[in-house]
């Protein structure tokens, strides 16, 4: 299948998810939406861009006459009908033809707000309502390629664990470590990097610490989880080393966190709702009497971007599918003391979970 033919597909699926859904037009705006379904990515301007997706009709792209080139020249431009609109012109007059005067109008969940008043306003008698839902079900279930890149980010960060596991940390600021993980992950093959979390001693049980000027010292628990993008899919990990000898409690506390994450991943299979993974893995620690602890959901969807759907989260019944892609990411944090949290990406297979990152998760002593 040719890149075109590929967007052509996923176009034509997510009109029948809507058609499905009794939704009369989709509208997706520059977004890791537009980018998926039909691989163009322009940025989020205040011009409108516009693709319109409807049932029993050919995709149609609304642009600002300077991106209609850019827009031609994308791997579905030939198989879009391009609207045009100039500087000066009323862009949402130039949509509304192509939205329905009355039905159900969806909306992806990046358009901005100015766009979709300025849309209403043209079409007030249509119901708006959000299109997250009809884009999210196909893009949280990968097709082979997206499998593989996001294969190659893991293993990427995988590799970027494993080499900063070797420099040292005792003596150094958070922020000097960070920086290292960030330059580990470009050499290692990722375009960008990210994010980068390095959250020592205390600081380790804020869960989404900015690194800063702390320095490291003796004994503290060291959270780091980090992340960049690598051919457009992203790879996020976490793990918790330990400065020499570890803090009182701590030993104990990894061995819990580690269990409820095998929890989770076993949990993993076709057809389980996305929450029964929180589930297991939480069960683990509240049985623990460490659940007030646990302070977060257990994971998040992965793919073009870091966090999407679905969400392991209690009350998320969305069934897992083959292909699914998402962080089974538990932790534990005692305020004042140390945290702990160790987090891989995995994929729904046939019989259960692969495991996307492979770096070990036996408790590592850092210099």
């Amino acid at each position: 299948m040719t890149a075109s033919e590929r967007f052509v597909e996923r176009m034509h699926r997510a009109t029948s998810e809507a058609a499905t859904r009794g939704i009369d037009a989709l509208l997706v705006a520059p977004s890791p939406d537009l980018a998926y379904l039909c691989g163009y990515g322009p940025m989020p301007l205040e011009r409108l861009t516009l693709l319109v997706l409807r049932p029993g009709s050919d995709p149609v792209m609304v642009v600002p006459e300077l991106e209609r080139p850019l827009a031609a020249a994308s791997p579905a431009g030939s198989t879009l009908d391009l609207v045009p609109w100039s500087d000066g012109a009323d862009p949402y007059a130039a949509a509304a033809g192509f939205v329905p005067a009355e039905g159900v109008v969806a909306a992806s969940d990046r358009m901005w707000a100015s766009h979709l008043l300025g849309l209403q306003a043209e079409r007030p008698a249509a119901r708006f309502t959000p299109g997250g839902p009809v884009i999210a079900r196909l893009r949280s279930v990968k097709d082979e390629d997206e499998l593989a890149a996001l294969r190659r980010a893991g293993r990427a960060a995988d590799e970027t664990f494993r080499q900063i596991c070797q420099l040292p940390f005792q003596g150094r600021r958070e922020e000097e470590v960070a920086a290292d993980l960030a330059r580990l992950l470009v050499e290692n093959g990722h375009h960008t990097a990210d994010f980068t979390i390095v959250a020592s001693g205390p600081n380790s049980a804020s869960p989404h610490h900015e690194p800063g000027g702390r320095t490291i010292l003796p004994r503290d628990a060291v959270v780091l989880d980090f992340g960049g993008e690598l051919a457009g899919y992203f790879s996020d990990t976490s793990r918790t080393v330990v400065v020499g000898e570890p803090p009182e409690g701590f030993a104990e506390t990894y061995d819990l966190v580690r269990e409820a994450q095998d929890a989770g991943v076993q949990a993993v299979r076709p057809g389980v709702p996305a929450g029964e993974v929180d589930r297991a893995a939480r069960s683990v620690i509240e049985a623990a009497g460490q659940g007030d602890r646990f302070i977060h959901r257990t994971g998040h969807g992965i793919g073009l971007e870091v966090h999407e759907p679905p969400y392991l989260v209690a009350g998320d019944e969305t069934p897992l599918e083959v292909g699914t892609t998402f962080s089974v990411e538990p932790g534990i944090y005692l305020e004042g003391r140390f945290g702990v949290r160790i987090e891989d990406i995995v994929a729904v297979g046939p019989d259960g979970a692969d495991r996307l990152n492979r770096s070990t998760r036996e408790l590592q002593t850092v210099s």
